[in-house]
């Protein structure tokens, strides 16, 4: 145990731990308070700094792809020689189901169906809505959120694996400042990575429970009640506390893929039963909309809508995916040693992206489709947006058996959200160790767990959303400065190896 003990980095982790503590105190006392706190700080952080939002996402994306151009592609995280970890599709099913499985779950029919029924530049129920609906959808969730993950993943694994400094956010910007990463300047940068990701994932598990309990209601007449739901976050709390203890390779990694088997299972359902000629011509026609609309809603988010939909759609997402990168961005880098830059890349940025884009064309595409029809499902995503899966289900047949395998999947989601980000919250407060401890794995996990249940009870779970976002701006920032020192690292030793 002692040595256990000794293995955690004092300054990160207790300091964490008081930074949580006094959020959940003030989320606890006074959550209107803290609510509109929270909240006023996230709509004047989005409205002030939207424009840097949406230039430094653009920028995150082109540097992705400059990553993989030339020698420097070449470059393996790790030593040359060694071969990858995890098998491709082990890697593919972790790094889907930690970055953005539950997401596309929560809002895989009501995203699409809300832009329908609410376009912001089209005549609502026209195709053009629909065509809008999907389009905004796919750039909402497609290559802009992976390029952030891709920028702050792969400096961590490029100086983690191949230079050999710590797994943590700090190592990205040895080449700025050198051996001060080690000291108040990492030790911060670090935290704030700590208190973003448990209170992101702790809203998460909040809303998981809600949408777990909507489907629980209309299949077994469950109350949708705090109680039930704090029942179901400690249900998976515990799962995910599991599959932490049993470790990355026998438990985040086999639920990551049963994940996915499950998940596949309810998108091919959903494409057969559904209006499958349809979603088979759109999902390239999609694709192309998307790519022909990629630079100019790059470079002008305004063309979309006013500034009030710019703050509550695009705007939002881009603070949040910045605001995540931390968690997602380490759990990558933990699964990719072994890979070349270029595979890491071309992997992170285009697989998720394309599963996505399949995912949103079956799911909010028959949704839209069926309600041109009259079903209704618009009318349940305005009034309980966790309800927009079931109500797509229920307009097919089998819906019983298929909203149980849908509330599954969310579930099994929820466990692999919260095991592969308490994961990343031990490794940042063990100052980068790749195997932390058993017993501070088992804190991190249950404290997400009573976080959220307690403000959940409290009604603070709005603030605690908005709280993590927050961190967006500080983040934004730092990968502007990871770019600039990665940047300098990768040209430094791509010419070194095309001179060799």
């Amino acid at each position: 145990m002692k040595g256990d003990w000794s293995r955690i980095e004092p300054a990160v982790f207790f300091s964490s731990a008081a930074v949580v503590v006094f959020v959940l105190a003030f989320g606890v006392i006074d959550p209107d308070g803290a609510k509109d706190t929270f909240l006023g700080l996230q709509d004047w952080i989005v409205g002030t700094f939207g424009w840097l939002f949406v230039a430094s996402t653009a920028l995150f994306l082109v540097f992705s792809v400059w990553c993989t151009l030339g020698a420097r592609g070449r470059l393996r995280l790790g030593p040359e020689g060694e071969a990858p970890d995890f098998a491709l599709h082990s890697w593919f099913a972790m790094l889907f189901s930690a970055g953005m499985g539950i997401g596309i779950m929560f809002f895989g029919v009501a995203e699409p169906v809300m832009h329908y029924a609410s376009p912001p530049s089209a005549a609502v129920g026209s195709p053009l809505a629909a065509q809008q609906a999907m389009t905004i959808t796919f750039f909402h969730w497609g290559l802009h959120a992976w390029g952030v993950y891709t920028v702050m993943g792969l400096a961590i694994a490029y100086f983690g694996h191949r230079k050999g400094l710590p797994l943590a956010i700090r190592s990205t910007l040895y080449p700025l400042l050198g051996n001060r990463i080690h000291g108040w300047i990492g030790h911060s940068v670090d935290t704030f990575a700590v208190f973003g990701t448990i209170f992101g994932l702790a809203t998460s598990l909040g809303l998981g429970a809600m949408q777990i309990n909507a489907g629980l209601h209309r299949l077994f007449g469950t109350p949708e009640s705090a109680g039930v739901q704090v029942v179901l976050i400690a249900l998976i709390t515990a799962g995910a506390t599991t599959s932490l203890v049993l470790g990355l390779d026998k438990g985040i990694r086999r639920l990551s893929e049963l994940n996915v088997v499950l998940a596949t299972l309810l998108l091919l359902f959903v494409a057969a039963a559904g209006p499958t000629l349809v979603l088979v011509k759109a999902f390239p026609a999609h694709i192309v909309d998307y790519l022909v609309a990629l630079v100019p809603l790059s470079t002008g988010y305004e063309q979309l809508g006013d500034i009030a939909w710019q703050k509550s759609w695009t705007l939002f997402y881009w603070a949040w995916w910045i605001a995540w990168s931390p968690f997602v961005g380490m759990f990558i880098a933990r699964i990719s040693r072994g890979r070349t830059i270029r595979e890491f890349v071309l992997g992170v940025l285009l697989v998720p992206t394309l599963v996505s884009f399949l995912w949103f064309t079956v799911f909010g595409g028959s949704a839209i489709t069926l309600d041109t029809q009259s079903s209704g499902i618009a009318t349940a995503v305005a009034t309980d947006l966790s309800t927009g899966i079931y109500a797509l289900l229920d307009r097919l047949p089998a819906a019983g058996i298929t909203s149980l395998l849908a509330a599954l999947v969310v579930a099994v989601f929820f466990i692999t959200s919260s095991d592969s980000g308490s994961f990343v919250v031990d490794m940042l407060t063990s100052g980068g160790d790749p195997d932390p401890p058993v017993w501070q794995r088992v804190f991190w996990a249950v404290s997400e767990g009573v976080i959220a249940a307690a403000l959940l009870l409290a009604g603070g779970l709005a603030a605690l959303k908005s709280a993590a976002i927050n961190t967006g701006l500080p983040f934004c920032v730092i990968l502007l400065f990871v770019c600039l020192g990665l940047g300098r690292a990768l040209r430094k030793e791509g010419n070194a190896a095309r001179s060799d």
